[in-house]
């Protein structure tokens, strides 16, 4: 097993000033990595996988926010026709990016490792034997000149429960919060152990899982951006030294349901920013 897992050590000690500085740096050299797969016809291929409320999809906003918008893909694919099941790398296939572009997938198909066989979505036979090729699968992609970067977001328990609450109180998110999702939360230690399973089988050499600590959303994106910039090569690339951060800095904010809270300690603030309408 090849599973890379990142201590988000440079990003301990944030505040949201600090954060918009980084993220402006590491967005501008994200736009340089987009320009050189434009130019030069490349193909990569962003896989963002986790637990429900880990935060893949604020995650992809986060990436994309200032690329160009015709050389991209967000790709979320709903529940697969029965076709679709029974063809299941054929599905992904269509959504895989072409040539001069980038695809984030929000989910991937590594549903069928985990999610799928939990919720008897599919069958025993479909799961083994989706594991047992899923490996030469991505080899053949990796060799056909799509480059591929698995991120998986992790987070703890508690703080899984706590956004779910969050969510389901909220007048602008409980639309976020499903009747499968409310399912899946219940089945936590399954999940585990198909993660685990999913990690030991098919983290490789060529395409190793990169496990992202998502207990706090900001610092989950930062690193995992970070991470993309630093393995992949592109013109112009400037490697970005980690900043130095400070809980000493002084004027912490956040948003809450449109409401605005400033001048808050680095204790407070890490703490409201797990709900805060920026997480």
């Amino acid at each position: 097993m090849s599973l890379i897992t990142l201590d988000q050590s440079e990003y301990k000690r944030l505040d949201s000033k600090a954060y918009a500085t980084e993220k402006r740096r590491l967005q501008i050299e994200l736009l340089k990595l987009q320009e050189d797969v434009i130019k030069n016809n490349r193909k990569l291929c962003i896989v963002f996988e986790g637990r429900d409320t880990a935060g893949k999809s604020s995650t992809i906003k986060f990436f994309s926010e200032y690329l160009r918008p015709n050389n991209f893909n967000y790709v979320q694919l709903g529940i697969p026709t029965k076709w679709e099941s029974s063809h299941w790398f054929q599905r992904w296939e269509k959504v895989l990016p072409k040539d001069g572009e980038i695809s984030f997938l929000d989910r991937s198909w590594y549903t069928r490792a985990i999610t799928e066989p939990i919720m008897n979505y599919c069958t025993e036979n479909q799961y083994r034997t989706f594991m047992k090729k899923v490996n030469d699968w991505e080899k053949k992609l990796i060799k056909n000149g799509t480059e591929l970067t698995k991120f998986y977001f992790s987070l703890s328990k508690d703080q899984q429960e706590r956004r779910m609450n969050a969510r389901k109180n909220s007048q602008l998110k409980y639309w976020k919060l499903s009747k499968n999702d409310e399912k899946i939360i219940t089945k936590w230690d399954a999940f585990t152990l198909y993660k685990n399973q999913m990690f030991d089988k098919t983290s490789t050499q060529e395409s190793p899982w990169v496990s992202i600590n998502s207990n706090n959303k900001m610092i989950g994106r930062l690193t995992s951006l970070r991470y993309l910039l630093i393995k992949t090569s592109y013109e112009g690339k400037k490697i970005l030294a980690p900043a130095k951060y400070s809980k000493t800095m002084k004027n912490f904010s956040t948003i809450i349901e449109g409401v605005k809270f400033r001048d808050l300690s680095y204790d407070q603030f890490m703490i409201l920013t797990k709900y805060s309408d920026e997480a």
